[in-house]
């Protein structure tokens, strides 16, 4: 166990070099600066010959680095992962009955968003608290499904894709959006994975990531939903796929500055090996707080079962019986403490639990960012909670 002097306790005298570790806006790639987005083609159409091109590249190394199957189709979307979610959802669904898996926010998000605006009526639910999965053999694949590969909100991840047949009936959509990049992601088990760049790799915010498989591109082309579609919803034309959108050619207008800054987050990928290199890297900063966590008592993981456990949103609760003593309101009080006089001590910024999750820490540990500095933080994560269990 962790020996942490309760009061006065000593600071640290090393810092984390990048004490970035929001989940989302998430840190940029080691030795980043804004001299790389030097040649982006501001000023110029984004259908301009040259800035399609730069778009067109952005999607290549999407398949390149997530090894996407030849067959699927990627675009990218207005709105960030949300846009991209709800594209899928009111072009797609009401051809066949819904299974609506949560066990965080962004999942619960999704689930209220297809029965209360939506409103459709063959709706299942199966839910889970925060630190637990549902019970994934329940699940009906004769039905479309839809779930959150890694749940940011509360660490939890899906193991793997084993749970989903290869000969189901219903669409498999996925907001991966904190997974890709550093989770193995199945694609092949998933019809419609959504992602956005300001998570797993640092990107800019504002655009997301659609990827489509055959299967959803025949529902898309063979459903006609009985709602009205916004502009930016619109993935078909006179009952064909607007194949464009996987071209280069977005709905709206994009940003070149996030497009050069995604494509430099890319190379950078590839440079470190690619997939498996990015989730190594993952998998190596999850595990130094993973370990600091078993050796540290007033601290634990907010995923019960280890296999579930985050590599990305690592979610910890304070378990500290002085503190879980306390009410629920004076329990987050003292969390929201730790986390300003971190954020006073520019050692970690933005590191608390997402305001619906239970209170206490959340730490990205993807791979941009460096293991040494989480090496760095857990010292001060120890000082600030002695500081703050001694001010009780």
């Amino acid at each position: 166990m962790t020996d942490i002097q309760t009061a006065n306790a000593v600071l640290p005298d090393v810092r984390p070099a990048n004490p970035n570790f929001s989940s989302g806006p998430c840190a940029k790639r080691p030795g980043w600066s804004p001299e790389v987005l030097a040649s982006a083609l501001v000023g110029r159409s984004h259908r301009s010959k040259p800035a399609k091109a730069r778009i067109e590249h952005a999607i290549d190394l999407t398949r390149q680095l997530l090894e996407v199957p030849d067959d699927y189709l990627i675009g990218i979307v207005p709105a960030s992962d949300t846009g991209a979610v709800e594209m899928v959802l009111w072009s797609m669904f009401g051809a066949r009955g819904v299974d609506m898996l949560a066990w965080e926010s962004f999942g619960s998000g999704w689930v209220t968003d297809v029965i209360k605006q939506l409103k459709l009526d063959d709706v299942r639910k199966l839910e889970a608290g925060y630190g637990e999965l549902p019970d994934l053999g329940a699940v009906d694949f004769s039905r479309d499904v839809v779930f959150t590969w890694n749940g940011t909100t509360s660490g939890v991840r899906v193991p793997n894709g084993d749970w989903i047949p290869d000969d189901r009936d219903g669409l498999t959509i996925c907001d991966a959006t904190s997974a890709v990049f550093a989770q193995d992601v199945d694609l092949k088990k998933l019809d419609v994975v959504t992602f956005s760049w300001q998570k797993v790799l640092g990107g800019e915010a504002a655009h997301g990531v659609l990827i489509l498989s055959p299967r959803a591109v025949e529902r898309l082309e063979t459903f006609s939903p009985d709602r009205p579609l916004p502009k930016i919803f619109r993935m078909t034309k006179g009952g064909k796929l607007i194949s464009g959108i996987f071209k280069g050619e977005t709905i709206n207008t994009i940003s070149m500055l996030v497009i050069e800054d995604v494509i430099d987050a890319m190379e950078w990928g590839v440079s470190v090996g690619g997939l498996k290199g990015l989730q190594a890297r993952a998998d190596a900063n999850a595990k130094v707080l993973a370990d600091w966590v078993a050796r540290t008592d007033w601290i634990a993981n907010l995923a019960k079962a280890p296999g579930t456990a985050s590599n990305t949103s690592v979610c910890l609760s304070i378990v500290d019986p002085a503190i879980t003593a306390l009410s629920a309101e004076d329990q987050a009080a003292f969390a929201k403490r730790m986390v300003s006089q971190l954020d006073k001590q520019n050692v970690a910024y933005d590191i608390g639990a997402y305001r619906d999750a239970p209170p206490g820490l959340r730490i990205w540990c993807g791979s941009t960012v460096e293991a040494s500095d989480l090496e760095k933080l857990t010292p001060w994560l120890d000082w600030a909670f002695a500081e703050e269990k001694a001010a009780l």
